[in-house]
């Protein structure tokens, strides 16, 4: 089965909208890639849902898609996708793995998949807080430095994912991103971040080839001029920030 066909719920129709949910995938370490939700609805609005797994649980896969109040959950490359999508007020925590967590790991994120640099993709993290679950993070503090989380890391070449107004738990490793593979998509890709607080916020310590957002740069990423949001979003908290 392809990651693209493994998600427990996957919606294709344009205005898509939910509120309140729960959607997990329970896949078993021998899935690898098992993604709890796929959406490639244009105009989507997804309110205090909640989605759980482990490597790849949220597949935003393509088009405009906004999320309000989420929680969302897993280990390897956990948001990823093609998508433009803005994240505002949302919970991203870090699972354990699943086979010897104990051991350590290199956990990305996100894992955006830009491959033009015309196209108008990206994710967008606004006043979110990057976390982990109470039992990883039991676990991350038995032993922090073989326990290393990534803010993301680029799938595809012109990758691109801002973090702005967040709060960074101490298990953001100073570095803040890493790479897919070698040099790939260093010199192409734009990571950034605007106002992080929080123990993993740290910018002087950031890998070369992230960027700290200048603020007169920080409204490009606004709902309004990132995904036209204030068109379609309902009145759910502030669609123009």
């Amino acid at each position: 089965m392809t990651t693209y066909n493994s998600a427990t719920v996957a919606v294709l129709g344009d205005g898509f909208m939910a509120k309140d949910l729960t959607i997990e995938n329970t896949a078993g370490p021998d899935a690898h890639q098992a993604v709890a939700f796929r959406l490639d609805s244009d105009l989507s609005v997804i309110e205090n849902c909640e989605f759980l797994g482990n490597q790849d649980t949220l597949y935003a896969h393509s088009l405009r898609q906004f999320y309000k109040s989420c929680r969302i959950e897993g280990n390897v490359d956990f948001i990823f996708g093609n998508a433009a999508a803005i994240f505002q007020d949302c919970q991203i925590l870090v699972r354990p793995r699943q086979v010897k967590p104990e051991k350590g790991e290199n956990n990305a994120i996100t894992a955006h998949g830009r491959t033009d640099p015309a196209q108008p993709t990206g994710f967008v993290f606004q006043n979110c807080l990057i976390n982990g679950t109470e039992e990883y993070m039991t676990l991350y503090h038995s032993k922090p430095q073989v326990h290393k989380n990534y803010l993301g890391r680029p799938w595809k070449e012109y990758s691109r994912t801002v973090f702005i107004n967040s709060f960074l738990e101490v298990l953001v490793t100073p570095q803040g991103w890493m790479p897919w593979s070698g040099d790939f998509a260093l010199k192409t890709l734009y990571y950034g971040e605007f106002e992080s607080k929080g123990p993993g916020s740290y910018l002087s310590q950031r890998v070369p080839w992230s960027s700290k957002i200048p603020a007169e740069h920080v409204l490009t990423y606004s709902v309004q001029n990132f995904i036209q949001g204030n068109d379609w979003i309902p009145s759910i908290g502030s669609p123009s920030s």
